[in-house]
């Protein structure tokens, strides 16, 4: 079986598919400036871009990883995510509270999708 990966660099690839299934690393706001709300938009859309470089949709989220700076963002992220989701099609998802790489990055997220 194949393995692809794209977007590589020296440490790491931002999405890698094996057979039927997308493996997507953990995406932050390429430009990370405004809130919770807005950055968890912008890595959303990054998402949708990659998973459809690669094959698959929103639709086919299998689980979703949500990390937050501070997990008091939790109601404001879900503003973004619930008005993403595709209805009918809700991945399996967490939802943690951890520091992240720098401190402009108030969200990252996870994905691994079916192809």
């Amino acid at each position: 079986m194949t393995i692809q990966r794209f977007d590589t660099g020296p440490r790491m690839s931002q999405a890698v598919v094996h057979g039927n299934t997308v493996y997507l690393a953990g995406q932050v706001a390429d430009q990370p400036a405004g809130d919770v709300t807005g950055q968890t938009a912008a890595v959303l859309k990054q998402i949708d871009d990659l998973l459809g470089r690669c094959g698959s949709s929103k639709e086919r989220i299998l689980s979703a990883t949500i990390y937050l700076a501070d997990i008091r963002t939790f109601a404001a992220m879900n503003k973004a995510w619930d008005a993403w989701v595709a209805a009918g099609h809700c991945p399996a998802r967490a939802t943690v509270e951890a520091k992240l790489a720098g401190p402009e990055y108030l969200v990252e997220i996870a994905v691994i999708a079916a192809k």
